[in-house]
């Protein structure tokens, strides 16, 4: 089967997202289904009628390029209308539609997807509620809808429903409970979310939620942190966003995040706030305790001032990618050294720690003897906005990062030197005037220790 394929695209802990179909393969297909699959440039805008031939069977249906209006109405005057049942793509690519006909929906009872991504609209129509066979449902960056009709709960087969960056939406329907089918459920940039409707903790079907917006006060009608306890089928990608509330912390114990063996993503967001917020803070990220499957996380925002709450850490066998981002308060970094599975680190805006030692390595001061290799897999690291930082300490007695290929270092402007790391292959410097001056092409001090990398950059601005 992966023959019929190439060009893989992968992120960044090899993950396949994507791939082309060879050209003789889509040729192929498409002749097989050229009457059944059908794409229309509705060039005459929206609020118009479309005609397809006679002879086609369509069941799958693209419009691009519709213009600012209602959805066209689709299937009049079309023969084989009673034969289309598993119409099961229809998206409209690069158009405006801001409003859908009752009438078209009706003509699409037999629709299994529905794709109105990037459109334009304001409100979706009651009678969506009528298209008892979709399984799918694509209404992401319709940046003016505010909600959803209580008729999408009524699509009891609906098994996907996307309103990523519906920046506008307020609110989606309370009896989303009904929706028994529903496997995934993605709200990634939905900022007007006030919180997430307590009947989806219990959706036993649901696998994938991709965002967690923490409800403020005692909304009975929210999904709380706590729901998440019994929700051990989720997997894939989580982000929590918006802790740091008083009761945040019992949440996210009762959330038990360690039993959620499927999860291989992990972010969570702090709320803007001050050093009175650190204690909080500390309590939350102690409680947090992710499975040791986890393969990748981010914490942002946090006010911890130190790192002994992130005690669990190195628990995360299996951790390929960290990622530290704007942590104003904490002096020191987390000991990550050990982390036998450490691939790519990110740290971002640690802005008060001046030195990165022997505790950044995960070694004891008091240890007199270090067996092994530290960061034994590391082979991205990155480091920026780093306002205070002056001193990167290595042991020269361990071996450390031995597979790093990749360093890049922006916007930490007290730094003066930077250790030996045999292994680079690329190692960007921006933003960083002492290190530009130090390792300055030919004439710096340090020069003759990066003249060997292949990839080389060093720039004043980032």
């Amino acid at each position: 089967m992966r023959s019929f394929f190439q060009d893989f695209d992968k992120d960044d802990i090899g993950n396949i997202r994507g791939c082309k179909m060879h050209d003789i393969v889509h040729d192929f297909v498409q002749f097989l289904s050229q009457k059944e699959c059908t794409i229309i440039e509705a060039v005459k805008g929206a609020n118009q009628r479309l005609e397809l031939p006679g002879d086609y069977k369509v069941r799958h249906l693209t419009l691009i390029d519709v213009r600012e209006g209602q959805l066209p109405t689709l299937f009049d005057n079309c023969k084989n209308m009673r034969t289309l049942r598993t119409l099961n793509f229809l998206t409209l690519l690069d158009s405006s539609i801001t409003a859908i006909s009752p009438g078209s929906i009706m003509q699409m009872k037999c629709l299994r997807t529905l794709n109105l991504s990037r459109n334009e609209l304001n409100k979706v129509p009651k009678e969506i509620g009528e298209l008892i066979h979709l399984r799918y449902m694509d209404l992401s960056f319709s940046r003016n809808l505010k909600e959803l009709p209580d008729a999408v709960c009524d699509l009891y087969n609906l098994q996907t429903l996307d309103v990523v960056f519906c920046g506008e939406l307020e609110k989606l329907p309370k009896a989303m409970g009904k929706l028994i089918n529903l496997k995934h459920l993605y709200v990634l940039g939905c900022n007007k979310l006030r919180y997430l409707p307590k009947g989806i903790g219990s959706l036993k079907s649901l696998q994938v939620l991709d965002w967690f917006y923490v409800c403020e006060g005692d909304d009975d009608e929210a999904l709380k942190l706590g729901d998440l306890g019994i929700m051990d089928q989720l997997q894939g990608s989580l982000s929590i966003d918006r802790l740091g509330n008083k009761d945040d912390a019992s949440g996210i114990e009762k959330a038990q995040l360690g039993n959620k063996e499927h999860h291989s993503e992990l972010r969570v967001f702090f709320q803007e706030g001050d050093e009175e917020q650190r204690k909080g803070d500390e309590e939350i990220v102690k409680a947090l305790q992710p499975h040791q499957n986890l393969e990748s996380l981010d914490i942002w925002d946090c006010h911890i001032g130190t790192t002994e709450s992130l005690y669990w850490i190195n628990s995360l066998r299996n951790l390929r990618r960290l990622g530290l981002y704007e942590w104003k308060f904490c002096e020191v970094f987390p000991p990550l050294g050990k982390l036998p599975s450490l691939e790519i680190l990110e740290i971002w805006a640690i802005k008060k720690v001046k030195k990165v030692g022997v505790e950044f390595l995960g070694i004891e001061e008091e240890e007199e003897q270090v067996s092994g290799i530290l960061f034994p897999k590391l082979k991205l690291l990155s480091f920026r906005s780093m306002d205070n930082w002056e001193e990167w300490a290595f042991v020269s007695e361990i071996t450390i990062m031995p597979r790093l290929s990749e360093l890049r270092i922006v916007e930490c402007p007290k730094l003066k030197a930077l250790p030996k790391i045999p292994a680079l292959r690329t190692l960007e410097i921006w933003g960083c005037p002492i290190l530009e001056g130090e390792y300055e092409k030919g004439v710096g001090k340090e020069w003759h220790n990066i003249s060997h990398i292949p990839n080389l950059t060093i720039q004043s601005e980032w």
